[in-house]
């Protein structure tokens, strides 16, 4: 055998042996990522807003307003469906035009249907993010006097004036946005983080900026806790669709208690 030959196997050899389940290799995070990536998605959300506004502004401009042929509900469905789109769509599709950067539905954590044990886990989940944002909540609240504890979230809706504006309003609030917000947040960008950093530091990544994005102090904090518990049933479950489920319940309550436990003179 000749000595280029010889070369050659080696480091073939030396492939396969580095390669082999059991070598040891050190794992090597991109702690950049853990601020780069957060960063990407909250400039695509105000991105899609802009975009909406000035939609919104050129509409006007030719005199096409669109609260001129719906209703305010039916605007705000549109408005939030088209913003909630379009982030997702930069989000994914600018690093593909550009660099040519496919994501899978794994990762996106939409790699199956919903399944039972995700059904199964909802419930449970809620409770324990229930007892752990109420726990932190008293905590906030001693620490921080004055703490706006009990601020009612801005979800952009305000009065109905017909059973289609409660039907959008419901449709908006306990479906899309749940949908979503967890393909974006726990899909994409914690579904990315953790293969760069370990997944405690992707979750609590995902989280502050979950909480940011609310712009509230009480509904972040909320939401804080929130998404810690949705990025760990994404952990568990390997899908976003538990966590579905426990957003639209949180959702489906506040919606009662925000609109309809008032008509009711709740």
């Amino acid at each position: 055998m000749s000595e280029k030959s010889s070369n050659k196997t080696r480091r073939h050899l030396g492939k396969i042996a580095h390669s082999a389940p059991g070598a040891s290799a050190k794992r090597h995070y991109r702690w950049s990522m853990i601020a780069g990536l957060p960063f990407w998605v909250l400039g695509t959300f105000f991105a899609a807003q802009l975009i909406v506004v000035a939609i919104l502004w050129v509409m006007e401009w030719l005199r096409v307003p669109l609260d001129s042929f719906v209703n305010g509900a039916v605007s705000q469905t549109v408005i939030a469906t088209v913003v909630y789109l379009l982030t997702i769509l930069i989000a994914v599709g600018v690093p593909y035009l550009i660099w040519r950067r496919r994501i899978s539905l794994e990762t996106l954590g939409l790699g199956r249907l919903v399944s039972w044990s995700d059904i199964g886990l909802a419930p449970l989940a809620f409770i324990a993010y229930s007892l752990l944002t109420t726990l932190v909540l008293m905590v906030v609240t001693q620490v921080i006097p004055g703490f706006p504890a009990d601020q009612a979230q801005d979800t952009g809706f305000s009065a109905f004036g017909s059973r289609l504006d409660n039907l959008l309003a419901f449709v908006t609030l306990v479906v899309l946005a749940p949908l979503a917000e967890e393909t974006l947040f726990r899909g994409y960008l914690y579904g990315k983080l953790k293969g760069y950093v370990p997944a405690i530091f992707a979750a609590l990544a995902t989280s502050i900026l979950f909480g940011v994005v609310h712009m509230q102090w009480n509904v972040g904090i909320d939401v804080f806790v929130l998404s810690l518990v949705l990025c760990g049933l994404r952990s568990l479950t390997g899908s976003i669709w538990a966590g579905v489920l426990v957003h639209m319940i949180k959702n489906a309550i506040a919606y009662y208690l925000l609109f309809v436990s008032p008509l009711l003179g709740g």
